[in-house]
């Protein structure tokens, strides 16, 4: 056989094999699992569980929502190409609705804990957080420390579901502490001198500060205990978790995020 023929039967034997590996590409493809990323962008809305009482994340108000929180789930609805659909949950409830299939994602300042982890998938990080107490600004010399806030006179207000009570019923084992339904009003119940103090999120904390006059957060530059706060996904889908993630990485990169975070925090 000539070299002439040997090198066109080399080159059509590469060109075969080419084809092959393409077409089990497209076979694998075609049969590859369907993600809620596809569901989703199928369906065109992206429904986003949300509690609507956690100022600057997500707040109900006049029929909708606003917050950090809220803008940022109306980026990563843009950036899939679907709508953003707003579904109001329980602090509660979260865990539940999310594996019922009620929400895609769950967004409004949730803490990322390794109990929620063993049910659902978290987002990458996207703050830094941790727990701080806010008073009255007459009484923030007097509850510095856990050991401070941990005495029997102590009135500790708290909301139901949450980190903040799991912080709160783990650390202090002689206050008393009363739970309390709204975490709206929850702070007014302090103004008023009905409870000594609440345990929220430092970066929460710090807004409730500017807008009610006459309560201070205490220290929440140095918190009672690390945080990071993360979007909650449903467990097992990787697909979605790597897009989640890709948007939130850029949104930070192209300044997207920070833009939205001064909006409702500086």
């Amino acid at each position: 056989m000539s070299i002439a023929l040997i090198s066109l039967a080399s080159v059509v034997r590469r060109a075969g094999l080419a084809a092959c590996f393409a077409l089990a590409g497209s076979s694998a493809w075609a049969q590859a699992p369907t993600s809620l990323l596809d569901t989703i962008q199928s369906r065109g809305a992206l429904q986003v569980c949300t509690t609507g009482d956690y100022k600057p994340f997500t707040l109900a108000k006049d029929g909708s929502f606003e917050g950090i929180d809220i803008e940022l789930a109306k980026s990563l609805a843009k950036a899939l190409g679907v709508e953003a659909k707003f579904v109001q949950t329980k602090w509660s409830d979260l865990l539940t609705d999310m594996g019922s299939g009620k929400c895609d994602v769950a967004m409004g300042g949730i803490s990322v804990t390794l109990d929620r982890q063993k049910k659902v998938f978290f987002s990458s990080p996207y703050l830094v957080n941790g727990k701080a107490p806010i008073v009255r600004c007459a009484d923030k010399a007097k509850f510095q420390t856990v050991a401070d806030i941990d005495k029997p006179e102590t009135r500790v207000i708290v909301n139901p579901g949450g980190t903040n009570e799991r912080f709160v019923r783990a650390n202090f084992k002689q206050a008393k502490i009363e739970v309390y339904p709204d975490n709206v009003t929850i702070f007014d119940q302090i103004l008023a001198g009905k409870a000594d103090l609440m345990i929220a999120e430092s970066i929460e904390v710090k807004v409730q500060e500017k807008a009610k006059p006459g309560l201070c957060a205490v220290n929440p530059d140095e918190p009672l205990q690390y945080g990071e706060m993360g979007y909650m996904l449903p467990r097992g889908d990787g697909p979605f978790k790597a897009f989640v993630d890709t948007w939130l990485h850029l949104a930070k990169a192209t300044g997207e995020f920070a833009k939205i975070y001064d909006q409702f925090v500086r």
